[in-house]
């Protein structure tokens, strides 16, 4: 792999994770369409690291405050302001997720990822989020949200394990089916994103350290956070005053464009 290669990966991977249009998707088709050598999967876990990087950076604050609340909670023994409530709607939203992920690693790294099946999520997924967001109400905020709408969005975020599904994609249009706010589903899908990424680092990374710091790996790590970051800030912007419309039309062009690529070769 090139640093070239590398870059490119890093910025499809900080962009897609945090768009609702499938980071797993975008990292695996891109080698695939043009010819490249799999990175393997020390390079994914570098990748992670970057956009683990984006989100606590564009939300420190709010890190902040969800670690005290967690301090407070565990001191007390109860769960009774916001910031409480939201901390412990995160962790309830995390554990479907983090339970697929553990089970079906395996099947995520070969029977999942074919190109055809990721094609096909990629406009599956991209009609239920049109569909959901267009006839989803607009005004409910997180400072709104029950543990049973957390362990909702916490079930959807499952169905990433699937390349082309999107866990922001699938947590974001859970959210919008209960009635969050585009910008309040988003956010949430964001926060609840942290421990996934979390593990997959921890767990993950000693493939990453094993095989050196190399130019590539530095260079993907720098692209992805960097490119993670204005992610979550363009998102922000855009769903306040705009529908999720233009990344449903996107997968749904990509997932296309993959079927009759796969078609062609056969």
């Amino acid at each position: 792999m090139t640093v070239f290669q590398a870059i490119v990966l890093g910025l499809l991977q900080g962009l897609s994770e945090f768009l609702p249009i499938s980071s797993s998707a975008h990292l695996s088709l891109t080698p695939w369409l043009f010819g490249w050598e799999e990175p393997g999967l020390a390079f994914d876990v570098a990748l992670h690291f970057g956009t683990l990087i984006a989100l606590v950076w564009f939300f420190w604050q709010e890190w902040i405050t969800l670690f005290k609340a967690f301090v407070n909670i565990v001191r007390t023994r109860r769960v009774e302001t916001e910031s409480e409530r939201r901390f412990a709607f995160v962790v309830i939203a995390t554990i479907p997720g983090a339970a697929a992920g553990y089970l079906l690693q395996d099947y995520a790294r070969t029977i999942f990822r074919t190109p055809a099946l990721t094609g096909l999520m990629l406009i599956v997924m991209g009609v239920i989020l049109w569909f959901v967001d267009r006839q989803a109400r607009q005004d409910r905020a997180i400072a709104n949200m029950t543990w049973k709408q957390a362990v909702g969005i916490g079930l959807a975020q499952m169905f990433a394990i699937i390349p082309g599904v999107s866990r922001s994609g699938s947590t974001i249009t859970a959210g919008r089916a209960f009635g969050f706010s585009r910008e309040a589903a988003a956010v949430f899908s964001f926060l609840m994103s942290l421990p996934i990424i979390v593990a997959a680092v921890v767990f993950e990374g000693r493939h990453a350290i094993a095989n050196g710091i190399t130019p590539q790996l530095v260079a993907g790590v720098i692209a992805s956070a960097l490119s993670g970051w204005l992610a979550i800030s363009v998102l922000l912007k855009f769903v306040a005053r705009h529908s999720y419309g233009v990344f449903a039309a996107y997968r749904l062009v990509i997932g296309a464009i993959v079927l009759a690529v796969a078609f062609m070769r056969g």
